[in-house]
């Protein structure tokens, strides 16, 4: 550039009349751009302590988060495992209800069964009376009014 040269330029001219070298008065640089620019300054123990704590709690963040993660995962599982197996018990109760009916419907017939061998209302007839067969083309039938007896109520239930 112009101005670096000619700066250069100047300043040999000022060594040549006092008659010293560079080594004794180095070239002093002056800035080609001035202004007021941010210019990092080192830093003080207290922001490196404060940068380590921050690193720190990030890091045990990240595994807290990674834990939290995993667990949510197991426990998903558990409770997929808890609805199938509430599904199968829906499904057992349910044929289960199903087989109490039919058992309470046998159980019906055998009391009913052992209500009829109790009172022998089935028995075979020791003897068996032959009749003749009458004209009875023109006899009127009779009905007669049945009525219920006591004597069936334990065939109702069990």
């Amino acid at each position: 550039m112009n101005l670096n040269s000619s700066r250069v330029r100047i300043e040999e001219r000022e060594l040549l009349y006092k008659q010293s070298s560079y080594t004794t008065t180095p070239i002093k640089e002056n800035a080609v751009i001035e202004g007021s620019f941010y210019q990092e300054k080192p830093m003080t123990v207290r922001e490196m302590v404060t940068r380590r704590i921050n690193k720190s709690l990030c890091f045990c963040l990240v595994i807290a988060i990674c834990i939290t993660f995993v667990s949510y995962y197991i426990a998903m599982n558990y409770e997929a495992k808890l609805n199938s197996l509430d599904n199968e018990i829906v499904r057992l109760n349910a044929e289960n209800q199903d087989l109490q009916a039919e058992l309470d419907r046998y159980k019906s017939f055998n009391n009913v069964d052992n209500k009829i061998g109790a009172f022998n209302l089935l028995q075979k007839a020791d003897k068996v009376i032959e009749v003749t067969a009458l004209n009875a083309a023109n006899k009127e039938v009779e009905d007669t009014a049945r009525t219920a007896s006591n004597n069936f109520d334990w065939a109702i239930g069990y």
